[in-house]
């Protein structure tokens, strides 16, 4: 894969991974209602170690090909594809069409921040 390809591609890939450790750690917890919130706390911290050592690397490499505010909405349309799948598999919820057209239209009007870049 040629670096150009990887520059562009490699970050994303590391946000996607990244916020599959970061909605664990703030959403995981919700089928383990019996814990104590001091124990899911800690395992919070522990599954959010890994996220940061995706996302900052990913933030930094791909500040060399996206502004900060493409990879803020990138990240943000990530989390919402990610919990969407995250809360009807893991959590068992039922996303509607309700969901789906809000964010559908938050990734409408993400899409302008790569207008003309």
């Amino acid at each position: 894969m040629p670096a150009s390809l990887l520059s562009y591609w490699l970050p994303p890939l590391m946000l996607v991974a990244s916020n599959l450790f970061m909605t664990t750690a703030w959403y995981g917890h919700l089928r383990f209602k019996s814990a104590s919130l001091f124990i899911v706390i800690l395992a919070s911290w522990g599954i959010a170690f890994f996220e940061y050592c995706l996302a900052v690397p990913a933030n930094r490499w791909g500040s060399a090909v996206y502004s900060t505010v493409q990879l803020k909405t990138m990240q943000e349309v990530i989390t919402l594809v990610v919990f969407s799948g995250f809360s009807a598999v893991y959590l068992k919820q039922t996303l509607t069409w309700n969901h789906a057209i809000g964010f559908a239209l938050i990734a409408a009007g993400a899409a302008f921040t790569f207008r003309g870049s």
